[in-house]
């Protein structure tokens, strides 16, 4: 016989981001991600969408949108993947926003009990961490 193996469900994380910026923070964050992996925005419906790859196969997708008080987020990537990808895409925004004190707080969905467990945070950063990321670079 021979062995299959089953490719690992899709976790869903989800983040909703407490701000009256959602629209700018969405689109900065697909316009800047865009320069190193697929990302679309569209302005009239204040939605978008970052695609990660990895060697070519899609590794996880973001789903960006915005309400006047909350930017959303919601990534679907394998369980390995999803505490690397929620990093990523958090602490990008929480750079954009640290003036404003965003936090980004994720909620993981297990893909197979359906049950809901906290995931990484990013944010609020300082001014400090926003210098001494620029002089890490």
């Amino acid at each position: 016989w021979k062995k299959i193996t089953c490719v690992s469900e899709k976790m869903i994380s989800t983040a909703n981001v407490p701000t009256e910026r959602a629209r700018r923070y969405g689109h900065q964050l697909a316009s800047h991600m865009g320069r190193k992996i697929d990302a679309q925005w569209d302005d009239e419906s204040a939605r978008g969408t970052l695609t990660f790859t990895r060697e070519g196969t899609p590794s996880g997708e973001c789903v960006i949108s915005c309400t006047d008080q909350h930017l959303h987020l919601e990534l679907k990537t394998s369980p390995e993947a999803v505490e690397h990808l929620e990093f990523v895409v958090g602490i990008h925004l929480a750079r954009f926003g640290y003036r404003d004190g965003l936090e980004i707080a994720w909620v993981r969905t297990d893909p197979q009990t359906g049950e809901e467990v906290a995931g990484s945070t990013q944010g609020p950063l300082t001014a400090e961490d926003i210098e001494r990321h620029r002089r890490s670079k």
